[in-house]
């Protein structure tokens, strides 16, 4: 059956593509009021630069082809965020501080999970060239607002903070090889392997080990989260600073529900400071992703401090409560009729949907025209169709 898609794949039909563009339209308007430009980079690169500054997780998820043209090796981006951060680095090259927005499909080699997409809609703000918090927090503000304009309902952000996790790893002194276990661990809140892994630290590093098995149980509100973690946590300078950092981003959206989650290491590899990560109750994924990855553009030959977020748009919709789409007004074909015409123009220009009937179509108006337009006395009227059995 070659009408098939492959796996993960799928079409989105007339109501499902309507919304997305709604929202898509919606959001970049935001972005654009906030001061951020518009960027589009091309679906495919050479693979090297397509992966430059990308941690290896990125690879894995890149689809991989031969280039007829050059002979060199291309891949189908799999994040649009490298390619956002070569234009900031490598081509607009501007001193100070850049805002960027984006959105456009992305491919991914396997998908994220059970039920996602393989090709999302991914639509995003990145921020460079401020290291400071405040950037941080017109970051996850700019996500609120995207979450409460669509109207996603009681929808969370969890913060979390990678810098943690390096303070620790490396004041336990342990071995480079071990850092893929423990990140492991701790990403699944395995308690009885990371207390076994923390009693074999080496003597140096052993008054770390009780501050790691914390780590898993600092998950909640920020207030309590925060006062635990300073009684329980070294007085690192790394630590210190990172906590007051989540301190300050949760007091910046105080209207919005947020929760502090120190053992989230996702995107550990890439970022590099606060991270944040918006969930929806009954989905088990995170609906957005974001945070600091400063030095990204360090392989375009800029390191620059960024921070940014991003989610796709069609997974975001198919959260989203439905809605009755617009009817349609379907009406007689307009031909030399200049006053039908002239209606028609008139109510498209109003933002209605109007449809006009073609010669020799067939008379039965489209499924979801539940009005017509109609000759009266007084001139062009809108009527409501009946639908007759």
């Amino acid at each position: 059956m070659n009408w098939l898609l492959p796996e993960h794949l799928a079409d989105a039909l007339p109501a499902e593509a309507s919304r997305i563009e709604a929202l898509r339209r919606q959001m970049l308007d935001g972005f654009a009021r906030h001061g951020f430009e518009l960027v589009t980079p091309p679906l495919m690169e050479y693979l090297e630069s397509l992966l430059t500054g990308a941690g290896r997780d990125l690879s894995l998820r890149t689809c991989k082809l031969a280039d007829a043209f050059s002979g060199r090796t291309l891949g189908v981006r799999a994040d649009m965020t490298p390619q956002v951060a070569r234009i900031d680095a490598h081509l607009l090259n501007r001193k100070g501080v850049t805002r960027l927005c984006y959105c456009g499909s992305v491919l991914h080699a396997r998908p994220a999970s059970l039920l996602s997409s393989r090709e999302p809609l991914q639509i995003g703000a990145e921020l460079y060239g401020y290291a400071g918090v405040e950037a941080d927090i017109e970051i996850l503000r700019l996500l609120v607002e995207v979450l409460q304009r669509a109207a996603l309902p009681e929808c969370r952000v969890d913060l979390g903070h990678v810098g943690l996790f390096r303070a620790l790893f490396c004041a336990a002194q342990i071995d480079m090889a071990a850092e893929e276990t423990l990140f492991g661990l701790l990403q699944n809140k395995d308690v009885p392997a990371l207390a076994a892994f923390c009693a074999g630290l080496p003597k140096a590093g052993a008054p770390f080990g009780a501050a790691l098995m914390a780590l898993p149980q600092l998950y909640g509100a920020p207030e309590t989260v925060l006062a635990k973690a300073r009684a329980l946590l070294p007085a690192l300078p790394d630590i210190d600073a990172a906590l007051e950092t989540l301190a300050r981003l949760a007091k910046a959206v105080p209207d919005f529900p947020v929760s502090i989650d120190l053992a989230d290491l996702r995107g550990y590899h890439y970022h590099s400071g606060a991270v944040f990560a918006a969930y929806a109750p009954g989905h088990p994924t995170a609906v957005a992703l974001g945070g600091r990855y400063d030095g990204v553009g360090k392989s375009f030959g800029r390191a620059r401090p960024a921070t940014g977020f991003s989610l796709d748009l069609r997974e975001l919709v198919r959260l989203l409560p439905p809605i009755a789409a617009q009817a349609v007004i379907f009406a007689p074909y307009s031909g030399d009729d200049p006053e039908l015409a002239a209606e028609i123009a008139r109510l498209r220009d109003a933002g209605e949907r109007v449809a006009e009937r073609l010669p020799d179509e067939d008379a039965t108006p489209p499924q979801d025209a539940g009005r017509q337009l109609v000759r009266q006395k007084d001139g062009w009227r809108i009527a409501t169709r009946t639908i007759k059995d």
